[in-house]
Order: structure tokens, then C-alpha cells, then sequence
């Protein structure tokens, strides 16, 4: 049997025992700095106590003994020591070049005490650690510069790179992506695993065959707060979406709170992971000194929580707990049976497209349907090019910003100018907009027409995004080629109808080209939830007869993806379209409204819009409304003439009707309200006008920056600071006054789990630039 095989037996019998604390245990030994260094490092320039990796090298002995402590109080697998064994964290102790050998030297401690202790009976297994490194590719390191990283995703690629071969090396059964606080540097290590892999299986096909190179893979996240998230911000429904393309054998949670506080949240996982679910929790909250306190009884106690409600297939400790305390988890855990994987996620019933940002979102019609903003395109917006190309980020943000506001649940970035650096203009702008929390809170598109800049997008998004867009224009083999690499970086991929022979623009053309792609995919292992086809939005009414079925073949090539290609989806670019009446918005709007009605009703799941310009079509003057459909579904020869001339009378009527009241797709006085419910769905995607969302500058001035350092407002804090010190005697009453009671209740909501890091950080920012003015 293979290991993967050996683990699923076992797991299917009984709950698996994973090991408890390490550093805990070392520190017992009040190792000394000569301790640290051995032989190996006597000579070594930096002090090296506390690089308790290196103690694999170094004192070998000790940690084969607490390896084996903990194999004695029943774990079933143990971890090896190198949680800090990557070229990152090395890098502290100058000693990142080191990191393979200390992680081949961890594994082989582990390996020859799992294997002095495994028995038929009882197998024992060695999980290689790679830990989270210490730093973040999804969090500025400058409170000044959200933009900023202290590392990048090629670094992080290459130092877990360089960890898992030599964990592999020393003899690891399992790898353990473990304590993960961004997704982006676990998304980066999931990349770095399949990477090795795939190269060990090319170069070893009878070894592959044997499933000699399929390693179990574990990944373990950690949340930091009352709200459930981790510390770049995810909820745990968002960080599961987003690494589960790397296949893991087991999602989970550890270190972070204590196993009492962490119960709900490993249930929301339990609900939703089709793997198995593990969690390895700290001894409770460390004391004021430190230290854990939470007893074996009382943590197993809380445990016995997950045991009894069948949330978990595997347990263990994290910080302050000892072999004593895994003996009494081991002890009550006998008493109870695994978590159940529920059929239908087992079986893949319930599959869905589920992207995320900083929260999930699912792509499904019972759902709703889904805008894609499309105002950070520089290809489709003047402006946002020219706030990109002057770099005033700011604005270009408060683009973004706004179309989510106006109900964008994805948003299109595209950097695609002759004079624009595209990968470099690329990352600069959604690392800046995913510092953002009100943006980076939905998935993003990445969309370009040059692979390198959608590779320098997909490595800043720590969420499951999508690639727009690959297509087999150049051939199956650069399709495919094209279609792994976001599958390996975590992303879906839009599937443009286009192949060598060009744009498929009829009916026939795309149906043909949308089942070839999709079989090539599926057949290399894609699922079919993460293929989105694009069958080319074009132009119609041009005066030219045979652009007039494009829209008519556009839906009903949607009905025929939706019925013989499962789970994929649909979207679409919905402005090319009206290309042909731009500067006219009556006539766009409306050929839009009737447009996606029909579409979404074939089968289109999304599309590329401007969200605050959609005019529902159950809202459009009837006339124009019939006159639209003659377009879009072809049903007259001269229906671009007879829909031209209705609009200009019916802006003629407005205008007569009333200096000021205007007149949208909606008709007279209709003003294109943008309405509620999707294209005649009534569901998804078009929002009804909201409040004002600057009413809040109607407030009195202290209560104006109170809002703003809640909300992370900076657009008016200059003006706004200044006017409140007219109304005070001192700079500092303002500080200890109004700007203290909003941080305050910054505070407090952060503590009870309403705001999250990246949200208070931007509030810091805010406070950072009010205490300048003073």
C-alpha cells in the first residue's frame, strides 16, 4: 500500500494523533548558545539560541527524544522540527543557505523515531513541516506605503521549494503546510510542492506509477481573532476555497486561540471541506509571562467538543502542550469515530464555482447573477489609464472602490497599454487594492493579453481569482500549458471561443471550439467548476448583415455550453455589444438590459459590466424595450434604424417634458435609474439606488472623523482636522478628543470580531495622516 492508501485506511477506523508542542518541549532543556552551535556552527558570526531548527543538526538526541515522548503518548503522526527551516526565516540567523540540509536533518530525527516506534498494528508516519516563514506577501510591512511587501511570492516559492525537497529527502511521508496567517505565502508553498512533484514524477515515470510522489498533503491555517480570520484578513470559508486546488488529503486550523474559542470555527470548516478535517489547537491563551496554563484535562475536555459532534478526522496540540497532554487526547479520542465526509461533498455532487477575496463568493444562477466591474480595464477606461499612467493610485483605488459599492462582486484589472509596464503596473495596483478590505473582500479577474502579467496579477491575489484569458489561439499545448499554471497558482480560468484559425463569431464555430477546450481540460484534470467560457460578445447592428445574429448566436451558445459542458460557466463582456451606438447611452443601456435578459436565462453566469450603468429591463420604456429586442434577437433587417430614431424621440420627449429631469433607457423622467435584480431575473447583480453615500459629511465635525477612522476614509481627513482644532484650544485636545474616541472605536469592534486586521491597519493609516496635520 501506498502512504496515501495506508493514511486513508486508518483515518476511515479511527480519529488519527498528531503530536503536540515542540518549542515548548525544547525550552525544557535550557539549551545554551553553545548547545545551539555544536561543532557545526562554532564559528558561526550571528548567535543562533532560539533557532531550534538547527538543533536537528546540533542535538540530534533531543529532539528524537521528545519526538518520541510524543510517539509514547500515542500520536500517530509526529512533526518534524523545522518550522522555521525555510531560506526566510534563516535568513535571521544568516543561515538561509542551510535550509535544505537542516530540513533533510529533521526529517531523518523524525523518520528513525516514527519508524523505532511503528508496528503493524500501529504505523507511525513523519508529517514534514513547512511553516508560514516570517513574514507576509499580503501585508505592507510600512504603514505609509499599502503597496509595499517585505517579500514576494518567486522568494516564498523558492524557499518552500527548497524545504519540501529536502523534507522529502530526509524521509517525510506527509508534507504539512501548518500555522498559515496569509494564504498568499501558503498558495506560493502549495505551488513550490507541485512544482517539486511534477519534476520528481518526470523524472522517475515507474516511481509516479507506483505512487512513490503522491504525498499527502496537510494544510493547516491559524485565525487571529474573535471574527474567525486570519491575519491577511480571509474568513475560514475563504481560506478553504482558496487553497483546495492543491488537493490537500487534510484542511484544518491550528495554534491561534485555545481548542474552547476555536470549536466554531472548526466547525464552519467541517461544514464545507470535502477533505478530511484536522485541528491542533494551543493549550489555551498564554498567561501574562507567556506561558500556557490550560491543563492535559481541561484541553482534552475541550476537545471532546469536536470528538462528540464528528467536526474532526485528525487532533493534536500546538503551543504549551506536552506528550501529557496528547495522552489524554488520545485517551478520549478513542472513544469516538471520525468525521464523516458528507456524500455529497465527497462525491463531488455539490460541486460548485466558489471564488473568493477576502470572503467567498459562489458562482451559481440560484444564487444570483454575478457583475464583473469593469472600470479598472484601462482598455475600457480613459480614466482609470490615465490615473495609472500619472500614478495617482488613490483615485484609480477609489474606482475600484466604488464599483463594489455599486454592487461589483468581482472586479476585471487589466493593465494592457503600449505604454504601460503591464506585469509592473499589474502588481502595484492590486497590491495597493487588496490592502484595501473593502475591495480585497471580493475576487478579482486578472485579465491581460500577456501571460506575464497575469503570472505578476495571480501572485499578489491570496484568494481564488480568475485568469482572463487562455485560449487555444496558439495551439493545444500553450492552452494547456497555460491552463496548469493558474491551476497551480489557485485560479479559474475564462476560456475565450478562439483557436488557430481565429474568433469564433457563429453559432456552429463556437459550439465546436468550446467542446474541444473543454474536453482538452478536463481530460488534464481541470474541474469543470473552474472552467468559464467567454463565447465573444460582439458588436451587431454594425450595417453590416452578417454581425446581425452575433448576440442571437452569443445566447444560444450559451444554452448549448450549459447543457453539455458540467459545471462550467459562462461570462461575457456585455459593452462590445453596443459598440456601434457608443456616445449614445439610451440605446446602450437598453440593448444591455434585453441582452442579459436573455442571456442569463440561456445560461450566462457573469459578465463584465459597469455595474452603476445597468438599467433593468422590466424598467425600460416598452417601446424601446420591443425595439431592442429587434436588435439583439435579430427579428428585423432594419431594427438598428427603427431603434436609432425611437431613442432620439423619446430623448426629444424627455428634454420637452422638463429642463432637469433627463431621461435614461428607462424612458421619460426615468432619469436610467439602476434598479434592483438582474436583467429580468430578479436576483444577482443590479442594485437599487442606495442612500448617499457621502450623507455622512452632512455630521458634525467630530463625529466626520469618527466616521472616517471607522470607515478608513482619508479623502477628507486634512480639511476635516483642520476645521475641528478651530473648535479646540490645543492640537492635542483634537488628538485625545474626537481622533482618540474613533480609534477607541476602532478597538472596540476589532475586539468583538466587527472589524478585522486589515481594516483597523487602514484606520491607522487614517489616525497616521490626522496626527500630521496637528
Amino acid at each position: 500500500m501506498t502512504i496515501r492508501e495506508q493514511l486513508d485506511a486508518l483515518s476511515a477506523e479511527r480519529i488519527l494523533l498528531l503530536d503536540g508542542a515542540m518549542g515548548t518541549m525544547i525550552q525544557k532543556f535550557n539549551l545554551s548558545e553553545a548547545d545551539f552551535r555544536g561543532n557545526e556552527f562554532l564559528h558561526h558570526t550571528k548567535p543562533l539560541s532560539g533557532c531550534n531548527d538547527i538543533l536537528c543538526i546540533t542535538k540530534p538526541a533531543v529532539i528524537a527524544s521528545i519526538h518520541q515522548a510524543y510517539l509514547r503518548a500515542g500520536s500517530d503522526i509526529i512533526e518534524t522540527n523545522s518550522f522555521n527551516a525555510n531560506a526566510i526565516s534563516l535568513a535571521d540567523y544568516d543561515l538561509q543557505d542551510r535550509a535544505y540540509e537542516i530540513n533533510v536533518a529533521a526529517a531523518r530525527v523524525a523518520r528513525e523515531s516514527a519508524d523505532r516506534y511503528s508496528t503493524g498494528a500501529k504505523p507511525r508516519f513523519v508529517a514534514g513541516i513547512l511553516g508560514p516563514t516570517s513574514k507576509t506577501a499580503s501585508i505592507s510591512p510600512d504603514v505609509n506605503d499599502p503597496g509595499a511587501r517585505s517579500v514576494t511570492w518567486d522568494e516564498l516559492e523558492a524557499a518552500y521549494y527548497d524545504s519540501a525537497r529536502g523534507l522529502l529527502d530526509g524521509g517525510a511521508d506527509i508534507l504539512m503546510i501548518e500555522t498559515i496567517f496569509d494564504t498568499l505565502n501558503a498558495k506560493a508553498a502549495i505551488s513550490a510542492i507541485q512544482k517539486l512533484l511534477d519534476e520528481r514524477c518526470s523524472a522517475d515515470p515507474e516511481g509516479a506509477a507506483a505512487g512513490r510522489y503522491d504525498v499527502p498533503l496537510m494544510i493547516s491555517g491559524t485565525i487571529v481573532d474573535a471574527a474567525g480570520r486570519t491575519l491577511s484578513g480571509q474568513t475560514v470559508e475563504a481560506f478553504c476555497v482558496s487553497v483546495m486546488h492543491g488537493k490537500p488529503w487534510s484542511i484544518g486550523l491550528n495554534c491561534s486561540l485555545g481548542a474552547e474559542r476555536l470549536y466554531p470555527h472548526v466547525a464552519a470548516l467541517s461544514e464545507i471541506a470535502p477533505v478530511l478535517v484536522s485541528a491542533h489547537p494551543n493549550a489555551g491563551l498564554p498567561n501574562r509571562f507567556g506561558q500556557y496554563d490550560e491543563s492535559a484535562q481541561t484541553m482534552a475536555g475541550h476537545i471532546e467538543a469536536f470528538l462528540k459532534d464528528g467536526l474532526v478526522n485528525i487532533v493534536g496540540g500546538c503551543c504549551g502542550s506536552t506528550p501529557a497532554h496528547i495522552a489524554e487526547i488520545a485517551r478520549i479520542a478513542a472513544n469516538y469515530k471520525p468525521r464523516k465526509i458528507p456524500e455529497e461533498l465527497a462525491s463531488g455532487a455539490l460541486a460548485k464555482t466558489v471564488l473568493s477575496g477576502l470572503e467567498p463568493l459562489m458562482v451559481d444562477p440560484a444564487v444570483g447573477f454575478i457583475d464583473v466591474g469593469e472600470r479598472t480595464n484601462v482598455a475600457g477606461s480613459r480614466k482609470f489609464l490615465r490615473l495609472i499612467k500619472e500614478e495617482r493610485y488613490d483615485e484609480a483605488l477609489s474606482i475600484a472602490r466604488e464599483m463594489v459599492e455599486a454592487g461589483a462582486s468581482i472586479i476585471d484589472v487589466c493593465m494592457d497599454d503600449a505604454l504601460l509596464d503591464a506585469p509592473r503596473a499589474m502588481q502595484k495596483f492590486l497590491n495597493l487594492a487588496l490592502a484595501d478590505p473593502e475591495i480585497a473582500r471580493v475576487p478579482v479577474m486578472v485579465d491581460s493579453s500577456r501571460w506575464e502579467a497575469i503570472e505578476a496579477g495571480l501572485k499578489c491575489l491570496q484568494g481564488k481569482g480568475i485568469v482572463n484569458s487562455i485560449s487555444l489561439k496558439e495551439g493545444e499545448e500553450e492552452f494547456l500549458r497555460r491552463s496548469r499554471i493558474a491551476r497551480r497558482m489557485g485560479a479559474a480560468v475564462v476560456v475565450m471561443l478562439f483557436d488557430e484559425r481565429g474568433q469564433a463569431d457563429s453559432y456552429q464555430r463556437k459550439i465546436e471550439v468550446a467542446d474541444r477546450s473543454y474536453k482538452l481540460l478536463i481530460q488534464d484534470g481541470m474541474r469543470g467548476e473552474d472552467i468559464i467560457f467567454d463565447p465573444n460578445v460582439l458588436a451587431i447592428a454594425t450595417g453590416i448583415p452578417e454581425h446581425d445574429r452575433y448576440a442571437l448566436d452569443f445566447i444560444e451558445a450559451c444554452r448549448w455550453i450549459r447543457e453539455h459542458c458540467p459545471g462550467a460557466k459562462i461570462s461575457g463582456g456585455v459593452s462590445n455589444l453596443s459598440f456601434s451606438f457608443r456616445g449614445n447611452d439610451m440605446v446602450r443601456e437598453a440593448m444591455h438590459a434585453v441582452f442579459l435578459k436573455y442571456a442569463i436565462e440561456a445560461g450566462l453566469t457573469m459578465a463584465i459590466v459597469n455595474p452603476a450603468g445597468l438599467v433593468p429591463y422590466d424598467e425600460l420604456d416598452p417601446q424601446l424595450r420591443e425595439a431592442a429586442e429587434d436588435v439583439v434577437l435579430a427579428r428585423r433587417s432594419d431594427g438598428a434604424e427603427r431603434l436609432l430614431a425611437l431613442a432620439l424621440e423619446l430623448k426629444e420627449a424627455a428634454e420637452a417634458g422638463g429642463a432637469g429631469e433627463g431621461a435614461g433607457a428607462g424612458g421619460p423622467g426615468n432619469a436610467g435609474s439602476s434598479g434592483a435584480g438582474s436583467a429580468g431575473t430578479g436576483g444577482g447583480g443590479l442594485k437599487k439606488p442606495g442612500t448617499d453615500k457621502n450623507a455622512w459629511r452632512a455630521l458634525p465635525v467630530e463625529e466626520r472623523l469618527q466616521y472616517a477612522l471607522v470607515k478608513g476614509i482619508e479623502d477628507y481627513i486634512e480639511a476635516d482636522v483642520l476645521e475641528a482644532r478651530t473648535h479646540y484650544p490645543r492640537s492635542l485636545d483634537v488628538i485625545e478628543g474626537p481622533l482618540m474616541k474613533g480609534m477607541n472605536e476602532v478597538g472596540d469592534r476589532f475586539g468583538a470580531g466587527k472589524m478585522f486586521l486589515p481594516q483597523v491597519i487602514r484606520s491607522a493609516r487614517v489616525m497616521k495622516k490626522a496626527v500630521a496635520v496637528l
